[in-house]
């Protein structure tokens, strides 16, 4: 009984010391009312000119805002971009626009969604790396964030693929890549 108890405490102490960790591994910045939870990136292969960063804003105000814009300076410029199903094809567009944040909203940039298109990369995004970035927002005003640079193949912010969907991924990339060349 003694050992059990002390297996008991020593793994809660684990669980409450994890606990204690993560939040400190999440990073969130404040824009006025808003809070822009993990910023993050996904690593690029060598050539590519397109890249992908996601995050998630949750309006915790009484009035809506809106991401109106963002910038890296390891791109030539960002577009904020939709990603659905049309007529059973995944089409992708520029939002104009921006994206509106509504009160008591969160608001979720991913890789299956709405997302932050990094046009005419000047280096690969390499895994592991911080790139230091902006965002815009029609009225709490610009905020500086840092995009952690996760694996190629990730799917959110704390993702660690196999080999197979990585490679997959890249080739992806590169396609999309090519697509968006004079965008």
């Amino acid at each position: 009984m003694m050992r059990t108890t002390k297996l008991g405490i020593a793994g809660a102490a684990l669980f409450l010391a994890i606990g204690v960790a993560t939040p400190a591994l999440a990073t969130d910045y404040k824009a006025g009312d808003l809070t822009v939870v993990q910023p993050w990136a996904r690593a690029t292969p060598s050539g590519a000119k397109v890249g992908g960063a996601y995050l998630a804003i949750t309006n915790n105000g009484k009035t809506a805002d809106r991401l109106t814009g963002a910038s890296i300076p390891e791109a030539d410029h960002v577009e904020i971009h939709e990603m659905k199903m049309d007529g059973g094809v995944m089409k992708m567009r520029p939002l104009p626009n921006g994206i509106e944040i509504k009160p008591g909203q969160t608001v979720k940039l991913n890789p299956q969604g709405n997302h932050l298109m990094l046009m005419g990369l000047k280096a690969p995004l390499k895994q592991n790396e911080v790139v230091k970035g902006k965002l815009t927002f029609e009225k709490a005003g610009a905020v500086d964030v840092e995009f952690k640079i996760n694996s190629i193949a990730a799917m959110s912010a704390d993702s660690a693929p196999v080999d197979g969907t990585m490679k997959m991924d890249a080739m992806k990339m590169q396609k999309m890549d090519k697509t968006h060349t004079g965008h």
